[in-house]
C-alpha cells in the first residue's frame, strides 16, 4: 500500500491565519492593558460634594447676554424617592449594562467605532450613565478623541469613588431634559407639574427619552415626535421585561397631558431664535446637551435693540387689534441680504403659550405678497414697469378672480398694477408668462414648499414659510443674489479658545440686476402710492402687502438696502383676523424697521434708474388704498370685507377707497403731455468685484473675501 503524500499548505492561507490571528492578539492586549491602566486609576476626591456651574451663555451681536445655559429649575432628590419606572426606564433606554460593567464598554466603544467608519458620519453612541456623567460633571463636549479618552478615564475613577446607586442618583439630578430643566424632579414640574411620586409609567418613558435630544424629543416643540420616542423607551422597558404587557399597552396608549405654563425662567428676549440656534448647533456636529453642558459662550447675529422692538411692536399691535387668544399669533424674521445674518425672529407672540415656530414651520398661503414672484418672471421675460394691461374681468375655465370688491379700472402699467395689488393682472400676468416659469422663478428666489401647477398660485394661494418669503425678497433688495439666513457667529470655550467661526454664507445669483432694480423701483411704489402705505418709514424701501380669503392671513414682507423683514398675522385654527396686510402687520413692520434701520441711516438704493415715463393720462387715484386687496384664492367671487377690529385705524379704508374712486372703469385718453414719474436710483449692496464659481445647478455663486477680524 503505498503512503499517502502530505497535503500541501496554501502560503497565502496561511499568511491570513496568522494575520487573523496576530490582530486577535494585539487585540485582546490592548484591552487587558487599557483594563489594567483604568483599573489603576484612583477615586476623585470630594465627589460626593461636587457643585455643578453650567455657565454655556449666548449672546447678541452687540454682546447682550439673550440665553444662559444654566440651572433655572433644578431641584436634588435621592435616590430611594426616585420612582422605579424611571431608573428602569433610563437604564434600558440609556445603558441597559449599568450594574455589570466598570463605568465603560470597551466593546461597546470598539463597535460605535466600526459602524459609525461604515457609515462615514456618526449614528451610534457608546457612552455609559458614568460616561455621560463624567462629561457633565468635568468634560467640555467637544467631539474630539482626546475628550473621549478622558471621559473613560473619569468614568472608571467615578466608579471607585461612589456607589451604582450613588452615581444613578448623580446622573438622574444633573443630566439636562429641556426647557431649562436639569435633573428629573425639575423636568416633572416643568412638563406635567408634578410631583415625581405621581409620575405615570408613560411620563416617566417620557422623561426618559428626553436626554438623548431633549430639543428634537420636547412635547412642546412636537408632541408626535415626543410619543413615538416614549413609546421606544417603553419598548425597550418591556423588551427588558421592567414592565409587563399590559403596562406597556396601557402606557404606549395614555394621552400626553402638558403643563401649559412651563418653567417662566426659561424665557428670554429671542427664544424661538434660541430653538434656531440649537437647530444650526445641530448642524455644525453640537446637540443640545453638549451645549448645555458645554460652558461655552455662542455669539450669534441677533440685534438686541431690533429683536426688543420686534417683541414689543408684536405685544402692542396685536393688543390694539384685540387678538389676545392664544389662537391668535403673530410671527417675524428679519434678516441681512448681503451678509445672511439673523438679525430678529419672532416665531410667535408668546413663547409660553406655544412653542411652535411659524417663521420655519407654518406652512400659509401669502396671499398678494406673492405677486411680486409673478412680475418678477414677467419683467425677466421682457415686460416693462410701464407696459399697460387691463384690469378688466377675466375667466380661466370656470374660474374667475375678482378684485377687491369688484373694482376694476381699465389699462394700467404694471407698477399701478402692483401698487394697486389688482388680482386679475396678476393672473394675465402668469397667463402671458405661463405657469411653469413662475414656479421656477419662486424656487429659484427661494420657495421651498411644493406649489401647484394652477393659475391661483399668482395670488398666493399656495402655502409657503415665512422664511422662505424674506429670502425671496432679500433677491430684490440685493441686486439679485439669494443669500442663505444664518443665526451663530462664533463659539468660544470658557478659556477663549475659538471652536467655530462662522464662514462667509451661501450666496447664488438667482436674478438679472436690471429685473432686481426694476422689482424694487415697483414695489417702492407700493409704499408710497399703494397698500403698503402703513409700513412707510420714511427711508428708501420697498415691500408688499398679502391679504387671503375671508382675512385669514395677512402679510407684510418689505426692506431697506440693508434689511429684509417678513410679518405675518393668522389665527392657528386658520378662522379669519378680520386683518389685511397693510394693517397690523404693516404696522409691527414699520414699529420693529424705525429701530432696526436706524444705525444704517437712510441709504438709497444703487441701481441703475428705472424710466417711468408714461404717454398716456394717469386717471387712476391711489388715494387711501392702504388695504385696497383681498387675493381670490379658492372661491369665484369676493366680498368686500373689512377689518372688524374695534379702534384699528384702517377700519373700512378699502370702503372709503371706492367711495373716493366711484368711476368703476376708467378708460386711458391720449394726453396732451407726459406723466413722468421720478427715477428711483437703487443701492446694489452686494460687492461689484465679488469672485464666482459655478455651482452644481449651473447658478453663479459669489465667494466674497472674508474680511479681517
Amino acid at each position: 500500500m503505498s503512503e499517502k503524500k502530505p497535503k500541501r499548505r496554501n502560503p497565502f492561507v496561511s499568511f491570513i491565519k496568522i494575520i487573523i490571528i496576530s490582530c486577535i492578539a494585539i487585540i485582546l492586549a490592548s484591552y487587558f492593558a487599557v483594563k489594567n491602566y483604568l483599573n489603576d486609576l484612583g477615586p476623585i476626591p470630594q465627589l460626593k460634594n461636587y457643585s455643578r456651574n453650567i455657565v454655556t451663555q449666548v449672546y447678541s451681536e452687540d454682546n447682550h447676554l439673550i440665553k444662559t445655559f444654566q440651572t433655572f429649575h433644578y431641584e436634588h432628590v435621592g435616590i430611594d424617592d426616585i420612582p422605579q419606572n424611571i431608573k428602569d426606564a433610563i437604564i434600558s433606554t440609556e445603558d441597559k449594562n449599568f450594574y455589570e460593567h466598570d463605568g465603560y464598554d470597551i466593546l461597546g466603544i470598539a463597535r460605535s467605532i466600526f459602524v459609525n467608519i461604515i457609515n462615514k458620519r456618526t449614528t451610534q453612541g457608546a457612552s455609559t450613565i458614568t460616561q455621560q456623567l463624567a462629561r457633565i460633571l468635568f468634560l467640555t463636549n467637544e467631539k474630539t478623541f482626546t475628550r473621549k479618552i478622558k471621559e473613560i478615564q473619569i468614568a472608571a475613577r467615578i466608579e471607585k469613588t461612589i456607589s451604582k446607586d450613588k452615581i444613578l442618583e448623580m446622573y438622574l439630578n444633573n443630566v439636562y431634559l429641556g426647557a431649562g430643566s436639569y435633573g428629573v424632579k425639575a423636568a416633572a414640574f416643568t412638563y406635567f407639574n408634578k410631583e415625581l411620586k405621581n409620575l405615570t409609567l408613560a411620563e416617566c418613558a417620557l422623561l426618559a427619552g428626553l436626554p438623548q435630544a431633549p430639543s428634537v424629543y420636547s412635547p412642546y416643540k412636537n408632541i408626535k415626535l415626543a410619543e413615538k420616542r416614549r413609546n421606544k423607551v417603553l419598548r425597550r422597558m418591556y423588551i427588558m421585561k421592567k414592565i409587563t404587557k399590559e403596562q406597556y399597552e396601557n402606557a404606549i396608549n395614555e394621552k400626553i397631558i402638558l403643563n401649559r405654563k412651563p418653567n417662566p425662567a426659561n424665557s428670554n428676549i429671542a427664544p424661538y431664535f434660541i430653538d434656531y440656534v440649537l437647530k444650526e448647533l445641530e448642524t455644525l456636529g453640537f446637540d443640545e446637551t453638549e451645549i448645555s453642558n458645554g460652558g461655552y459662550k455662542i455669539i450669534t447675529t441677533l440685534n438686541y435693540d431690533a429683536q426688543v422692538a420686534a417683541n414689543e411692536a408684536i405685544n402692542k399691535n396685536m393688543k390694539a387689534w384685540h387678538l389676545t387668544k392664544v389662537k391668535n399669533q403673530a410671527a417675524l424674521f428679519s434678516y441681512s441680504p448681503t451678509t445672511g445674518a439673523i438679525i430678529a425672529y419672532c416665531g410667535g407672540k408668546d413663547y409660553s403659550q406655544t412653542q411652535y415656530d411659524r417663521v420655519t414651520q407654518a406652512i400659509r398661503p401669502p396671499g398678494s405678497s406673492f405677486k411680486p414672484i409673478v412680475y418678477a418672471a414677467a419683467i425677466h421675460k421682457g415686460w416693462g414697469p410701464t407696459d399697460r394691461v387691463e384690469d378688466t374681468p377675466v375667466t380661466i375655465g370656470k374660474w374667475s378672480p375678482k378684485n377687491y370688491g369688484n373694482k376694476y379700472r381699465g389699462a394700467m402699467p404694471l407698477y399701478k398694477a402692483l401698487a394697486l395689488s389688482s388680482n386679475v393682472v396678476a393672473v394675465k400676468l402668469i397667463q402671458d408668462v405661463g405657469i411653469p416659469n413662475v414656479i421656477d422663478m419662486a424656487k429659484a428666489l427661494g420657495i421651498t414648499t411644493p406649489l401647484t401647477h394652477d393659475y391661483t398660485i399668482s395670488l398666493g394661494s399656495n402655502g409657503v414659510k415665512l422664511y422662505d418669503m424674506v429670502v425671496v425678497y432679500g433677491n430684490f433688495a440685493n441686486g439679485g443674489y439669494k443669500v442663505k439666513p444664518y443665526a451663530i457667529e462664533r463659539i468660544e470655550t470658557q478659556r477663549g479658545r475659538v471652536v467655530y467661526q462662522a464662514k462667509r454664507t451661501k450666496i447664488i445669483k438667482v436674478l438679472d440686476k436690471e429685473t432686481a432694480g426694476i422689482m424694487t423701483a415697483l414695489l417702492r411704489k407700493v409704499i408710497t402710492a399703494g397698500t403698503g402705505k402703513g409700513a412707510d418709514i420714511g427711508k428708501p424701501m420697498g415691500g408688499k402687502t398679502g391679504t387671503t380669503n375671508d382675512n385669514k392671513d395677512a402679510w407684510f414682507i418689505g426692506y431697506t438696502p440693508d434689511i429684509v423683514t417678513g410679518v405675518f398675522i393668522g389665527n392657528d385654527d386658520n378662522t379669519s383676523t378680520g386683518l389685511t396686510g397693510g394693517s397690523a402687520p404693516a404696522r409691527i413692520w414699520k414699529d420693529m424697521m424705525t429701530v432696526a434701520t436706524k444705525p444704517y441711516g437712510s441709504p438709497e438704493f444703487d441701481y441703475p434708474d428705472v424710466d417711468f415715463t408714461v404717454t398716456y393720462e394717469d386717471t387712476v387715484s391711489t388715494e387711501n388704498v392702504e388695504d385696497a386687496e383681498s387675493d381670490n384664492q379658492e372661491d369665484t367671487s369676493q366680498s368686500e370685507t373689512k377689518t372688524q377690529v374695534e379702534g384699528n385705524p384702517y377700519e373700512a379704508i378699502a370702503e372709503r377707497e371706492i367711495s373716493k374712486n366711484p368711476q368703476s372703469v376708467p378708460q386711458p385718453v391720449t394726453p396732451p403731455q407726459q406723466d413722468t414719474f421720478k427715477s428711483i436710483p437703487v443701492q446694489l449692496t452686494i460687492p461689484a468685484d465679488v469672485k464666482h464659481y459655478n455651482s452644481p445647478s449651473g447658478g453663479v455663486i459669489p465667494l466674497p473675501a472674508k474680511p479681517e477680524e
